[in-house]
């Protein structure tokens, strides 16, 4: 007797007509007068259920087998056979059924067999997993984080566990997360009546990080190839589609490259996920292509075969300046992009990803390399349609005396940038680096625009379930 998942049996024929066990819950059931069962299980390892096939005479037919429902946990043990419906390939022929775990309540429970919208799911996060939706989600996730360490690997990148707590903001502007152990009923309060965060855990203020960049960057000046991949935490007030306030986010750096070659990189890697997912999830891609999207195989399919077009900021705003559609906010040069400029860029001008590269410097963070104009820096973001942004890169500033001044012209505390100094005090090195949003990059190749769908518990403003 052979214990399978459901994923094993449809992959390969090699057990029919054997005696197999398979594990999971009860998606369907239905009840013949005739005295047979038909009771579909999945088990989470594929989109597929496997239907099994009860009859009377089996010992605890009416029990427990009568009284089965939705949701409910068994084992069968019987015949793999192909069927003879033309609804499902097989079907087992039951020996044996455990049940494990009855449902409470089964007109209540909460996962129907009807749809349940998306908006109803993220009101109960620890449920949502048994909905085909989002078991298609979770393995697609698991599959695009094995493929994005495989291709890191195979380039001989090696992967370094950054920090989660911080003293420093990377982005050097923006609202942090607090991580504090003070007892907020009975702050410590120091002579200039401000909280005496040296009575704290760690004796000065600390956060939850918004970017591993910084402390990647000091194992890149001597490893060369580095990345690290983890929660990153973002206090922002923003309750829209594309953001979360703790999200997922592979950081790359790399010594002795510039911005040209980290667009190269950054781009052969999407591509080399996205190959894998149509070599190895088409179950999984093809029930979105049946229920979310009926270009994904070839919006998928012409990412991978087109170069992605490259353009200059600059070039940016011409391009919005001379459109004849309205914006919610005017852009003049040196203004940030808004999500509509984004989305008018991808999904009409060009409609298709691109780089925009080279902004004026007061767009972007004091670590970005200065460029010959002393206005711009060498840093690009690749936005794809319908999603806007999902890489932030740009060339890092080698040069400590243009880092200084950049520190103090945006009123950092240079003191706490020390550490960073070092590394270019201590055989400075020519690097440039990227940040790659997980969930934005999971919203455009499964074509669902939420990225509160995308992330097992989303954490969002006013929202913090299970």
């Amino acid at each position: 007797m052979k214990l399978l998942l459901i994923k094993e049996v449809y992959e390969n024929n090699l057990f029919v007509n054997q005696t197999i066990k398979i594990f999971g819950w009860v998606r369907n059931r239905r009840h013949s007068k005739a005295g047979i069962s038909f009771i579909d299980i999945y088990d989470g390892s594929c989109i597929n259920t496997i239907q099994v096939l009860i009859r009377k005479n089996i010992l605890n037919y009416d029990t427990e087998v009568l009284k089965l429902s939705i949701g409910c946990s068994i084992c069968v043990i019987g015949k793999l056979i192909y069927s003879l419906g033309k609804k499902q390939r097989y079907e087992i022929q039951v020996k044996k059924i455990n049940v494990f775990g009855w449902v409470d309540q089964p007109e209540y429970y909460p996962i129907s067999s009807k749809k349940c919208t998306n908006k109803y799911l993220r009101k109960i996060p620890h449920l949502k997993s048994r909905t085909n939706l989002i078991s298609v989600i979770t393995r697609l996730r698991n599959e695009i984080f094995y493929a994005m360490h495989d291709y890191l690997r195979q380039n001989n990148y090696f992967w370094v566990s950054t920090p989660i707590i911080t003293s420093l903001n990377a982005e050097g502007a923006g609202a942090m997360f607090r991580v504090s152990t003070l007892n907020f009923h009975h702050l410590p309060i120091n002579e200039s009546g401000k909280v005496n965060f040296q009575e704290d855990f760690f004796g000065k203020e600390s956060f939850l990080t918004v970017s591993g960049q910084l402390t990647a960057e000091s194992y890149a000046c001597s490893m060369k190839k580095v990345y690290t991949f983890g929660p990153i935490f973002r206090a922002e007030n923003s309750n829209t589609t594309r953001h979360l306030s703790e999200f997922w986010m592979l950081e790359i750096e790399e010594s002795f490259t510039d911005l040209n070659d980290i667009i190269l990189i950054s781009e052969n890697l999407i591509k080399h996920i996205i190959r894998h997912v149509l070599d190895h999830c088409v179950p999984d891609i093809n029930f979105l292509y049946q229920k979310i999207d009926l270009s994904i195989f070839q919006r998928l399919e012409k990412f991978i075969l087109n170069k992605i077009t490259q353009i200059e900021y600059f070039e940016a705003i011409e391009i919005l300046q001379r459109s004849k559609d309205k914006f919610l906010y005017d852009i003049q040069k040196g203004d940030d992009l808004s999500s509509d400029h984004e989305k008018y860029l991808v999904n009409h001008h060009f409609r298709s990803p691109i780089f925009i590269k080279n902004y004026p410097k007061n767009l972007k963070s004091f670590y970005m390399r200065m460029n010959k104009d002393k206005e711009t820096v060498s840093a690009m973001d690749l936005l794809l349609p319908n999603i806007g942004e999902v890489i932030g890169g740009s060339q890092r500033e080698e040069r400590i005396s243009v880092l200084k001044k950049r520190i103090l012209e945006l009123q950092l505390n240079i003191k706490d940038y020390d550490w960073y100094l070092d590394l270019r005090r201590y055989g400075t090195v020519p690097h440039s680096g990227f940040g790659l949003g997980f969930e934005r990059l999971l919203s455009y190749i499964t074509g669902i625009k939420n990225v509160k769908d995308l992330i097992p518990f989303p954490r969002t403003v006013n929202n913090l379930l299970c």
